[in-house]
């Protein structure tokens, strides 16, 4: 397996959205236990562009790191103001060119695709064409999510809104767990959507029952429910043939831990992720 072939970790800052902890201590943490790059939420993405100019961009190069992607939230749809949409997804832009990444993740929609109509599944489509252009235009991909309550919330839904917006620069990012949750199996949708994959999140839950604590406003709860959230060892995702599939996609995955005690899991996870892929590399 080559380095360049190889997939490539990501740990992700909204995993310290409820942390007191600084860039530079994520940088150095990153740096540190072997990761690849950091996500950067939206929202510390424009905070650290407002707030520090250039500086933090040469922190990050200085590590051997990279922002793999920003993560934010470009609404679209029947019921949203599709004007503000389009400035905010110019702003992103400014920001992702500071930050020197080629990705902006965002979701389809806040409904699920089986409770869309017709005429909101079509401007949808409309929509996400028009961001598709705004980051084509720039250099950038725009990732779709697979996640609950969007147009890509399984494995037919998504491959049926990738075939209608068919642009090149609107693409997915695969998160397995969700595709499990819908009922479908994580590597069948890999096969299926492969495609338009460029990204990975990675997670992991005791059970079908607890998935619930990944709806946002738990997530973004500072007081919301984390019970279920394990490792991807030992949740009900069997994630080994899942890493064994995509170690040599040359793309990056995010861990994407939502739960408590975020260091030591990380550093527990990136070392699991870690030799999980230096037994394949040395096959």
């Amino acid at each position: 397996m080559s380095e360049r072939s190889r997939l490539r970790c990501s740990l992700c800052t909204i995993t310290f959205r409820h942390t007191l902890i600084s860039f530079e201590e994520l940088v150095q943490f990153a740096r540190t236990e072997g990761f690849d790059g950091l996500e950067v939420w939206g929202a510390h993405a424009v905070h650290l562009y407002k707030a520090w100019n250039g500086s933090k961009r040469a922190l990050l190069e200085g590590a051997g790191l990279t922002v793999s992607m920003i993560s934010d939230y470009l609404d679209v749809g029947t019921q949203v103001n599709f004007a503000d949409t389009v400035i905010k997804c110019k702003e992103l832009l400014v920001v992702a060119d500071w930050l020197g990444t080629s990705k902006i993740r965002t979701f389809a929609g806040m409904r699920g695709s089986r409770e869309v109509d017709r005429a909101e599944f079509e401007e949808t489509v409309r929509q996400l064409r028009i961001l598709g252009d705004l980051c084509m235009n720039q250099g950038i991909e725009l990732l779709v999510e697979t996640h609950p309550g969007t147009l890509a919330d399984h494995k037919k839904a998504a491959y049926r809104l990738m075939m209608e917006v068919n642009h090149e620069a609107v693409k997915l990012n695969l998160d397995f767990l969700h595709m499990w949750e819908a009922g479908d199996d994580p590597l069948e949708s890999y096969e299926l959507l492969a495609p338009w994959v460029a990204y990975f999140h990675l997670k992991n839950v005791t059970s079908l029952a607890q998935c619930s604590v990944f709806q946002p406003h738990q997530v973004y709860a500072a007081n919301g429910s984390r019970k279920g959230m394990v490792s991807l060892e030992n949740g009900a995702v069997n994630y080994r043939p899942i890493i064994d599939r995509i170690s040599q996609s040359g793309k990056f995955a995010s861990l994407e831990w939502f739960g408590a005690d975020p260091i030591r899991v990380l550093k527990e996870e990136i070392g699991w992720l870690h030799h999980r892929l230096n037994r394949l590399h040395s096959v």
